[in-house]
């Protein structure tokens, strides 16, 4: 286990090496695996780009983020502003594979909420990547749901074959159980990046509805 002063320094480093990230606007904090980040920044993709740094440090097991955002005023938009740029992006911009017709967005003081059904995972992280790097927006509530058109019942060895082939994840410290379209995930990883990993090769399966990540983080 690194110290807390250890993992601290290394989380400030992470941050320092993002290109995006002013290290000086970012608090951190250790606390046996835990990192806490504070401060301002005054884009969302910031916020989500210093929170990924973080986890992808060797040894934290959990991340607290409160940074806020704020945006100066010559930057600031009210919501229907926001709102009519997240539908034109979602319309005009098919790199994001986004069925904006399935779609429906909120705008609340630049916290945007995103409703409605896709197919794929990776549709829905689409649509809430597409909105991320908007100015005015301050957060990102992604409550798309997953139907997919595929009826087969999800089984768990195409799941274990996908953890088999990949580099990072041990699947012998993996447990997979499948209800029907529903997956969850039990057992151990060394670190949040293969957690995160493991529930995004899940989600990659045909059929699936919802992924349960219930996998505890240990660091050797």
């Amino acid at each position: 286990m690194k110290s807390n002063e250890t993992l601290q320094k290394e989380v400030q480093d992470a941050i320092k090496w993002e290109p995006l990230l002013n290290a000086a606007e970012i608090g951190v904090t250790a606390k046996d695996g835990v990192i806490t980040l504070s401060g301002n920044v005054d884009s969302y993709v910031k916020k989500v780009e210093a929170e990924t740094a973080a986890k992808n440090v060797a040894g934290v097991k959990a991340v607290a983020e409160n940074i806020k955002v704020h945006f100066e005023s010559s930057f600031s938009k009210n919501d229907t502003e926001i709102a009519t740029e997240i539908v034109s992006a979602w319309k005009w911009n098919w790199n994001w594979n986004v069925p904006d017709s399935k779609l429906k967005v909120k705008v609340e003081t630049g916290w945007v909420t995103l409703e409605g059904e896709v197919e794929w995972n990776y549709q829905k992280e689409a649509a809430r990547k597409s909105v991320e790097k908007l100015t005015g927006v301050k957060g990102v509530t992604n409550n798309i749901l997953i139907k997919s058109g595929y009826k087969d019942a999800v089984e768990e060895v195409a799941i274990e074959r996908a953890f088999r082939r990949s580099w990072s994840i041990n699947d012998n410290d993996v447990k997979v159980s499948v209800n029907h379209n529903n997956v969850k995930l039990s057992g151990s990883v060394t670190s949040l990046y293969q957690k995160d990993e493991a529930a995004r090769l899940a989600w990659n399966t045909p059929g699936v509805y919802s992924v349960d990540n219930e996998l505890s983080v240990v660091y050797n």
